[in-house]
């Protein structure tokens, strides 16, 4: 059932291609190649390399926020006035992405887990509640085999907490595209099909015009990674802290996925949002933001 789901993903954004051919070639305004979030910027070391991470909010609870293939902190940004009050936020750019330094490396997600755990050194927090969105979801299920007495709990995203079980024709159906000159054409039409929405348009646009922001070989490394069965899978047995899911309805979240993400820990909230894209965040940020709070306090990790 997960490969049919991901095939049918994957032959929609085929199918959108005539609606988003102009995306690509479409210039980026300045304001829309970066999102400025209100906080502290900082950068912590992760190896040799730079992690731009930003600061914001109070409080004796710690959320940090890790963000999707491709993208930045600023992904984030409609999250940080509703919690700033309630919790100390930390929004990084992984690296090769934002702000963070982009060296010529393997992108895998231990590698990001490592960058993410830097800036948790850096800011020299002792336990943190790790919110994943997209491909942030396997890199925070890394953070946590790394290091889990630093985790108080998972937040995913419309994000995969397993790999998804795929054979390499399927795999490079995905990937193959992103090695080419037209990278950007197929992004735009991936990417578009994840926007169904009448009016969301000038959002679309938006989050393509950071998403290629990020240089092809990140894209590239990262997306390989995520799906290359030669890489650890980040499925985790089982997990002692809260699991909370917070995914758009797709027929990828089948009820078969629903009952693993509730096997993992015996503190779940699995929760489905009607109508929105894959940037759920974004798209419809009051919405989001009172079920994120809402599944937050539930467990006690957000300021009452």
């Amino acid at each position: 059932m997960r490969i049919l789901a991901l095939t049918a993903l994957v032959l929609s954004a085929a199918a959108a291609a005539l609606l988003f051919t102009g995306c690509a070639s479409r210039k980026c305004r300045p304001n829309e190649t970066s999102s400025p979030v209100a906080g502290q910027s900082c950068f912590a070391t992760s190896a040799t390399n730079k992690v731009h991470y930003v600061v914001a909010g109070r409080g004796s609870h710690t959320l940090v926020f890790v963000h999707c293939w491709a993208g930045n902190l600023g992904f984030w940004r409609e999250q940080v006035p509703a919690l700033a009050d309630r919790a100390r936020l930390i929004l990084i750019d992984l690296p090769g992405h934002g702000q963070s330094d982009k060296p010529q490396t393997d992108y895998t997600m231990d590698y990001f887990a490592g960058a993410v755990l830097a800036v948790m050194r850096d800011v020299r927090v002792d336990q943190t509640t790790l919110i994943g969105h997209s491909m942030g979801v396997p890199v925070i299920c890394r953070v946590y085999a790394q290091a889990p007495e630093k985790v108080a709990a998972l937040v995913s995203v419309d994000g995969a907490l397993r790999r998804l079980a795929l054979t390499a024709e399927q795999i490079e159906q995905f990937v193959g595209p992103l090695r080419t000159p037209e990278y950007r054409d197929y992004t735009a039409r991936f990417v578009g099909s994840m926007f169904p929405n009448p009016g969301t348009e000038g959002l679309r646009d938006q989050v393509l015009c950071e998403l290629f922001a990020t240089p092809q070989y990140v894209m590239l490394s990262a997306m390989e990674n995520l799906f290359s069965p030669d890489r650890p899978d980040w499925a985790l047995a089982k997990v002692n802290v809260p699991v909370l899911v917070l995914n758009t309805k797709n027929p990828m979240w089948t009820p078969e996925y629903e009952a693993y993400v509730r096997s993992l820990s015996s503190q779940t909230d699995y929760r489905v949002m009607e109508g929105p894209g894959h940037w759920l965040m974004l798209e419809r940020p009051a919405e989001f933001n009172a079920i994120l709070t809402d599944m937050l306090n539930k467990f006690g990790l957000i300021a009452q």
